[in-house]
């Protein structure tokens, strides 16, 4: 590999990783562990589409990370650690734990000032996504992670509401051998971690059981967290054919600071300063949350296989926003969040034609009981500008099928019909600030998978996808008495895609996805207003999508993935007059590029990751007037498994940033007085020891 792979004059880095990736597929291939020689990479079955099938078989762009990937060596800070390797994917804010990590798919989610939007999260099988389109990620247990399915595009037809992309997590349930684990981790910028699982099988019994306490004082100044997070589940098996499974989680997040976004003219002075009232204010949130969820299988009563689930949840939530004065920066409320759904698949015959379909109900609701008030200078709360209930009230049938027209050629039909309501009962201003809005919308999915050869399998799909302005987004601050803004449309998406997946010989996987998707009424921050949202006319985002995964022996592998997005605004005037048609969506780069190097020896237990991500620049405003450059970051992680006593194992260390790149590991879009920027921590350690019993 080295004697290709030199640098190359010109453009780098990035040239050099392009020139790599287009040699692999030459690159010799021997044994793969588990796998003997002359056998194929063993198939991956995939259920985030609704249909349970074979991962090349499936007619979409879908990423499977699995456990090992998830967990060997990880700091377990943030999904974006062990999910930069799919293409598509593009993540921000890994070091701010009140604004939470920002995840865009195809550049769906990326207008999020915090927090996920656009993009729907399932986990363990239950929904995080709220009826209005946001999500949370601190619920989720990284340390028990034990897969990721990612669908790359617009999903409505699937999930309905704010479905540009899906993340489909699931934790540990316990099934196999009994066994519990201790462990601890420490590094850089007081970073610890202490935690506890374990987990089995006896009988029709099974369940695990995960909890962790962590600390981290932060790179910038006013960046501290620390944060507790319980996780189990326990299932029962009345038969093979029919099971009961019940989850819970707890979190409790009693400090979260904020550092806030910097000047150009600040991060030049002291890039780990916070911003101008940061400190002042303390900046930051508290949160609690739990969540219990219920889900019942039976394949024994009718000849298909129903399910049925039910969950409910309850947040509490306060955050002190890192401004003052100018806008009401104070936020709290309390959530409940509950829902139920119930789904059927079969196997059947249309005419002469093998088909495979599911059908399914689902009806969630959200109630938001929250205040904002404004805060002065020195941090003292001041005049209440909201209390109301907000409501969203969603009902979605779906349906989706596979059509098997010949031995080659299989015909997918998905389509969905969502009713969304919205409501806002304004208490503290007579009423004034109410309001209501519903959304009744059919979204619908269809396209062909051709089987060209046995390694590979061509595809091609269309579809639709809206997404609803979330409460967020309908809630104009400035303006209480008029808050609820009914002229904010939900946004259209059409999705064409063409892709091809499969087998280059016995030993790599590839897949590739090359897209269109262009919207209608896009939902944009306000350049001149950024706590006001508007719809931005049209936009087009192309994109091309590359994934490969090599096994070059027993012991090495090569994991790498590149994205190459033009993502633009074809009409887009502000509401002072300003025609940003034909720039490039802000906060986005044009190319990234994953690449890892593993050696994992089977003999020995010792392992070897070294990474790399190399991203281009990104515009941070809608003028496209302030350029932020682009980065390449190179990370390593090395580590040892063996036993002592009859008991397993594991010790690592880590170096993220090994080159000390300064960099921002979050850019602030359309951010008030350019405070655009968050640094990211320079070259920093970690490491840590687990016992597993």
């Amino acid at each position: 590999m080295s004697d290709h792979c030199t640098s190359l004059p010109g453009n780098g880095a990035l040239a050099t990783a392009l020139l790599c990736l287009s040699l692999l597929p030459a690159l010799s291939v021997a044994q793969e562990p588990g796998v003997s020689m002359g056998e194929s990479l063993p198939p991956v079955v995939v259920s985030a589409p609704r249909l349970a099938r074979d991962l090349q078989e499936t007619p979409a762009a879908v990423s499977v990370v699995e456990q090992e990937d998830l967990q060997q060596g990880r700091q377990h800070l943030q999904l974006d650690e062990s999910l930069n390797r799919v293409p598509g994917v593009f993540f921000q804010n890994r070091y701010n734990f009140a604004q939470n990590l920002r995840l865009s798919i195809r550049g769906f989610g990326a207008r999020a000032p915090f927090g996920i939007r656009g993009i729907f999260l399932n986990l363990d099988g239950f929904p995080e996504t709220l009826p209005d389109g946001q999500s949370q990620v601190d619920t989720i247990d990284l340390t028990s992670a034990s897969r990721v399915e990612v669908i790359r595009g617009p999903s409505s037809a699937l999930y309905g509401n704010a479905s540009g992309g899906v993340l489909d997590i699931s934790t540990r349930d316990g099934r196999g051998p009994a066994e519990a684990s201790v462990g601890v981790t420490a590094g850089s910028y007081g970073f610890r971690r202490l935690e506890a699982q374990g987990g089995g099988e006896q009988g029709p019994w099974s369940g695990h059981v995960s909890a962790w306490h962590l600390n981290y004082d932060g790179y910038r100044d006013q960046s501290e967290t620390e944060k507790m997070l319980f996780n189990t589940q326990g299932r029962y098996a009345f038969s093979p054919d029919r099971d009961l499974t019940v989850v819970f989680t707890a979190l409790d997040q009693p400090k979260g600071q904020d550092a806030g976004g910097l000047s150009r003219e600040q991060v030049r002075e002291d890039r780990r300063q916070a911003s101008t009232f940061a400190e002042a204010l303390n900046a930051g949130q508290s949160v609690e949350q739990q969540r219990l969820g219920v889900a019942y299988r039976d394949a024994a009563l009718l000849p298909g296989e129903l399910q049925f689930k039910t969950f409910y949840s309850r947040r509490d939530f306060e955050q002190q926003l890192p401004f003052a004065v100018v806008n009401p920066s104070l936020i709290g409320f309390s959530r409940a969040f509950y829902g139920v759904s119930g789904d059927y698949t079969h196997s059947a015959q249309l005419f002469t034609l093998p088909l495979t379909f599911t059908a399914g109900i689902e009806a969630r609701e959200q109630r938001d009981d929250r205040e904002r008030f404004i805060v002065n200078n020195e941090g003292v709360r001041g005049a209440q500008t909201q209390d109301a209930l907000e409501t969203g009230t969603t009902v979605g049938v779906y349906g989706q099928t596979d059509v098997l027209l010949s031995d080659r050629l299989t015909m997918t039909l998905g389509a969905r019909l969502d009713r969304l309501r919205l409501k806002i009962d304004d208490r503290l201003s007579g009423g004034a600030a109410s309001g209501r809005e519903t959304f009744t919308e059919y979204s619908l999915s269809a396209g062909p998978s051709y089987q060209l050869h046995p390694n590979h399998q061509l595809y091609a799909t269309v579809g639709t996808s809206f997404e609803s302005p979330t409460f967020t987004e309908f809630y104009d601050p400035t303006e209480p008495d008029d808050g609820f803004d009914p002229g904010l449309k939900a946004q259209q998406a059409l999705n064409t895609e063409v892709g091809l997946k499969g087998f280059l010989g016995e030993r790599t996987r590839y897949e590739l996805a090359i897209f269109r998707v262009t919207t209608d009424d896009e939902i944009v921050l306000t350049e001149s207003n950024p706590d006001r949202f508007s719809n931005a006319g049209e936009t087009r985002r192309d994109g091309i999508e590359l994934g490969l995964e090599h096994f070059l022996n027993a012991d090495w592998s090569l994991s790498a993935s590149y994205t190459w997005s033009d993502f633009r605004f074809r009409e887009f005037s502000d509401e002072e007059g300003n025609d940003f048609s034909g720039n490039r969506l802000p906060g986005l780069p044009e190319h990234s590029l994953f690449a890892e190097l593993a050696w994992r020896d089977q003999n020995s237990g010792w392992f070897v990751m070294v990474d790399t991500l190399i991203v281009s620049h990104v515009f941070a405003e809608d003028a496209n007037d302030e350029r932020v450059a682009g980065y390449g970051l190179l990370n390593t992680r090395a580590g040892r498994r063996f036993s002592v006593a009859g008991q397993k194992v594991e010790a690592f260390l880590a170096v993220n940033n090994l080159t000390d790149k300064a960099y921002f590991s979050n850019v602030r879009v359309n951010a008030n007085n350019d405070n655009f920027f968050e640094p990211a921590p320079e070259r920093n350690l970690f490491g840590g020891i687990r016992l597993t019993f």
